[in-house]
């Protein structure tokens, strides 16, 4: 989906974290009041909302966004599990895009804490038999192995990846993880085994966390903030799967390799642009060995060539092509529903130069991907004019 007219004007999160004592309306309230503040526009000019989260119960989003106030708007409930945010970013900007609104919010909330204390189920009720008692840690396992065995890939290469994430966290302060020391690859392969090959370390974190991002037509934008880069998102491509063999095993989590790289192929057409052009990308890495497959799946070296690329420290910090600046899934935390919009919080600051610690130096061009249950794939390009 080319987007066209639309701006992203505010954007806001909670640190992310585990808040036992937190309710979901305070951490969405946080994140909810700080984007509008950003923007500088008040909850009566939201003209659509959209609310994403997995787990509470129906019509939370709805009494949620009551906290803000009762202005009649329409609020939409965005589910596509680990892709909720970006989607529900997608759904929002093209609110704007299509004249349906003249400004638009996102929203998304989770507490995973809850969910972590509670059924003692696998993957959830609604799969297959096979799927429901594999947890994701296995399948993502079968997916760093299989790399092992085909590309000759080593733990080390998962664990640099890591330990990049982790001391990106320690730059950011909306992050879960904050290390107090530079951590080594040394420290990620000694962490304990969640399933081999993969440790604790290479594992995204129970998170809780909330976030938003306000959207608005661009002659808004400059009226609001004048003085500020103006972030605009060029396109946004969602995908579901299509079979391929060996789907059983690869695609109730990672979901085939063809939905990221065709979802890229899309979102790179619709916008003009190629690989060539992103300055900054955030990527699915709720284990480190997912960074990996997606230097190549998103066309940013050729099949086989990730690990040089990895080695060569093209994807750091300084390098040509930074990964998860903000720390990622493994650092940063994922909650869920507020995850993709997490990542367009850090792609919003990295486009204005507003990152701090962690900026990407000349940053124009961010893509943000997801992946959703296996199942949903979507890579949004955002563009600093």
């Amino acid at each position: 989906m080319k987007l066209e007219d639309v701006a992203v004007i505010g954007v806001g999160m909670t640190r992310f974290g585990a808040y036992r004592e937190r309710t979901l309306v305070d951490l969405a309230r946080e994140a909810g009041l700080r984007a509008l503040d950003d923007a500088g526009v008040s909850f009566r000019d939201v003209g659509e909302a959209f609310v994403g989260y997995m787990q509470a119960t129906p019509m939370t989003g709805i009494r949620i966004m009551k906290e803000f106030g009762l202005t009649g708007l329409p609020v939409s409930h965005v589910e596509n599990a680990s892709a909720t945010g970006l989607i529900a970013f997608r759904e929002a900007a093209y609110a704007v895009s299509s004249g349906r609104c003249d400004v638009a919010m996102a929203l998304g909330f989770e507490k995973m804490t809850d969910l972590a204390r509670g059924s003692g189920q696998g993957r959830g009720v609604g799969r297959d038999t096979i799927d429901s008692v594999i947890l994701p840690a296995a399948y993502f396992a079968l997916w760093a192995t299989r790399r092992m065995y085909e590309r000759g890939t080593k733990p080390e290469h998962f664990a640099r990846i890591a330990a990049k994430n982790w001391n990106a966290g320690a730059r950011n302060p909306w992050s879960h993880r904050q290390p107090d020391h530079v951590v080594t690859i040394e420290e990620v392969l000694a962490s304990p085994k969640v399933a081999e090959p993969l440790t604790a370390m290479m594992s995204c974190p129970v998170s809780d966390g909330a976030a938003c991002a306000i959207l608005a037509r661009k002659d808004l934008a400059r009226r609001l903030r004048p003085g500020r880069p103006l972030v605009v998102p060029l396109s946004s491509s969602l995908q579901t799967e299509t079979y391929t063999r060996g789907h059983t095993f690869l695609g109730p989590v990672v979901g085939p390799a063809s939905m990221t790289r065709d979802a890229a192929l899309q979102a790179y057409e619709e916008a003009g642009l190629g690989p060539s052009d992103v300055n900054v990308a955030l990527v699915h890495d709720a284990f480190a060995n997912e960074e990996l497959e997606y230097y190549e799946l998103l066309g940013f070296c050729a099949p086989g060539d990730a690990e040089k690329l990895l080695e060569e420290g093209e994807t750091e910090p300084r390098g040509r092509i930074p990964f998860n600046t903000d720390g990622g899934l493994i650092a940063r935390g994922h909650p869920g529903g507020p995850t993709g919009l997490a990542q367009i919080h850090e792609l919003a600051l990295q486009l204005r130069g507003e990152a701090g610690a962690r900026q990407v130096e000349g940053a124009r061009v961010g893509l943000a991907h997801l992946v959703g249950g296996g199942s949903v794939c979507t890579v949004n390009l955002l563009r600093r004019e």
